[in-house]
């Protein structure tokens, strides 16, 4: 186990150590203690190494992931795991807004609730919160998975085009063309595995499922109130 102390070590100097790791290396396990709210706290990585950050940081932590597992013992400021390519990121607390923003791949795990904006342009992430969601989750989200076990907030989808997103709570309001569909056996057990890979212990037959109505691919003149 590395250590990398933030309270003596800059932050630059933490994640230089932590994005020269090699596909091959042998210093596998990374810990980084006391972040204290530091922004942009292991961005960038490209090996299969696991980082735990002990605490809370600020925004757009582990953003550009790409193979690696790291896991924030607090919680995560605005953009965590944005454009992340692949690998897993687990946040124990709470997620700001615009988390996993624009993410083309890998699992972000958020075991608190998430602020508004979640999973907004994502593009083939798969994101599992535990609590709720605010405010315009999803919009316009081209692809990929968002899961919700708690509740939605206000214009959940909105503009989406062909990301699927499967909510057990309520949803205060769909945004536009973002409407409630079937929810047929393939998604269910698209659902199951996703579920069973973040660790929810919850049942998939409890979910409903939202996606695009394909009504604003192309611009439509009676459609204009809704661009």
């Amino acid at each position: 186990m590395q250590i990398l102390d933030m309270a003596t070590t800059p932050l630059r100097e933490v994640n230089a150590l932590l994005q020269a790791q090699a596909q091959t290396t042998n210093q596998t396990r990374w810990t980084v203690a006391n972040p204290r709210g530091a922004h942009a706290v292991a961005v960038g990585l490209d090996a299969p190494i696991e980082v735990t950050v002990q605490g809370s940081t600020g925004y757009y932590c582990a953003g550009m992931n790409k193979q690696a597992t790291v896991q924030v013992t607090g919680s995560a400021g605005p953009g965590v795991a944005e454009n992340m390519m692949s690998g897993t990121v687990i946040v124990h607390g709470d997620a700001s807004q615009y988390a996993g923003a624009t993410g083309r791949g890998g699992l972000l795990v958020i075991r608190g609730n998430a602020a508004s904006r979640c999973g907004i342009s994502m593009k083939g992430i798969e994101i599992v919160v535990f609590g709720n969601v605010g405010h315009m989750s999803a919009f316009m989200a081209q692809s990929g998975t968002l899961v919700v076990l708690g509740d939605a907030g206000e214009a959940l989808g909105d503009s989406l085009y062909e990301a699927r997103l499967y909510v057990r709570g309520s949803v205060r309001s769909l945004g536009a063309d973002c409407i409630e569909k079937e929810m047929r056996p393939e998604h269910l057990a698209q659902l199951t595995d996703l579920l069973a890979r973040a660790g929810a212990d919850a049942d998939p037959r409890d979910f409903r499922r939202y996606g695009s109505a394909r009504r604003l691919y192309h611009f439509h003149v009676d459609n204009a109130g809704a661009y």
